[in-house]
């Protein structure tokens, strides 16, 4: 490697016309790369040094030619350690750390698509915004059980953080009126926030809720102890559509349906209160009872 580097050192000498005190003749601008077996073994440094010659050649060459290809991907190979640096930020996810250096990878081909080199600008601080970018947009997308707006997620995190603030200051958990005053909220957006926290994980209603339970899972789980429909319930919906044909009846219609079902009389007993007979009463009943039966199967 060390070979390598001399030789770069000497090419971009020849390049900027200080190798041999002249300047480069008249279309001789082209920039000679040095060979590199395996670009992803080069240390973070030797890439550092590297770079500025390889953005050279990429940007002397056509896009999407064999050569333009070549030079882009051993920038990108030689640069996957400034995406192994990000990633290692979030070591806490190491069950998702594959997943954050490939969306970090992506940050980094962006970022060399986009560099310009006539700004001067170093390539590992252009590039590492574009790579913890692409990081956090994932975990933005990914992380949360329950999708919820950008403004609420950012919110979620400015919580956190100022629920430690004050909880080590006021040695206690601070109340929404203190939260809202530290950051300058209203207690409605502080509600907000911490309602929408509630989104950011979710838990399967098949874990077991004993802590007796055996490692074969054994035991209750929160689907057993979540509650369930009462039977009081179910027909409420009924009887608020009939509660509204009831009141579409004339008044003796009304009555007789009173009478036979909330005070459970007779039909001879009704026919008595009605002066009328016990086989009328029936037919009364009879067809109130198939014209409420009409008007409830027609609002299903």
């Amino acid at each position: 490697m060390n070979a390598v580097f001399e030789d770069v050192a000497d090419r971009k000498l020849k390049l900027h016309g200080a190798h041999d005190g002249t300047s480069p003749r008249a279309g001789e601008t082209s920039t000679t790369l040095p060979p590199i077996e395996d670009a992803g073994s080069v240390a973070p440094h030797d890439a550092k040094a590297l770079s500025p010659l390889f953005f050279d050649r990429l940007g002397e060459l056509e896009e999407g030619t064999p050569e333009y290809q070549y030079t882009r991907n051993t920038l990108i190979e030689m640069n996957l350690s400034l995406v192994r640096y990000v990633a290692s930020r979030y070591r806490s996810h190491s069950d998702e750390i594959e997943d954050i250096v490939q969306v970090g990878t992506i940050g980094l081909i962006k970022a060399i698509d986009r560099f310009d080199r006539s700004r001067r600008t170093e390539f590992a601080a252009f590039a590492i915004p574009h790579i913890l970018g692409e990081i956090k947009r994932f975990f933005r997308d990914t992380s949360w059980a329950v999708h919820v707006p950008r403004r609420l997620q950012e919110l979620r995190a400015d919580l956190y953080r100022a629920t430690e603030q004050l909880a080590t200051l006021l040695d206690r958990e601070p109340t929404v009126k203190e939260l809202a005053e530290h950051l300058q909220l209203t207690e409605e957006e502080i509600i907000e926030g911490i309602t929408a926290a509630n989104g950011y994980s979710a838990v399967s209603l098949n874990v077991s809720c004993d802590s007796d339970a055996g490692p074969d899972g054994g035991g209750s789980s929160f689907a057993d102890v979540l509650a369930t429909t009462d039977r009081a319930t179910e027909g409420v919906e009924d009887r608020c559509t009939l509660a509204a044909l009831l009141k579409l009846l004339s008044d003796r219609d009304r009555l007789i349906i009173q009478l036979r079902f909330g005070q459970e009389m007779t039909q001879a007993q009704i026919g008595v209160v009605l002066g009328v007979s016990q086989m009328h009463v029936s037919r009364l009943l009879a067809r109130i009872i198939t014209q409420l039966r009409k008007g409830m199967l027609s609002q299903v």
